[in-house]
């Protein structure tokens, strides 16, 4: 369908493009550590990182008064 199409175009620029990133800026590519867990943590970190990286883009694009604010509420 029409919007299927739309749907799934905006899901590559959005849900795949994090996975992406994480290949090529994190490298998430290859596994630094061996078993599980220890593969397990580096994932989670990875997506610690762009998430705060997400966050901190989000707050330089609402300006100077928003982060004042934000934290003044903590």
């Amino acid at each position: 369908s029409e919007r299927g199409k739309q749907l799934y175009k905006r899901r590559s620029q959005t849900i795949e493009r994090s996975f992406a990133d994480a290949k090529e800026l994190h490298g998430l590519r290859y596994a630094r550590y061996r078993g599980l867990a220890k593969v397990r943590e580096q994932c989670l970190l990875i997506a610690v990182a762009q998430n705060i990286k997400k966050m901190a883009l989000l707050l330089s694009k609402r300006g100077k008064g928003f982060v004042i604010r934000l934290i003044y509420q903590i």
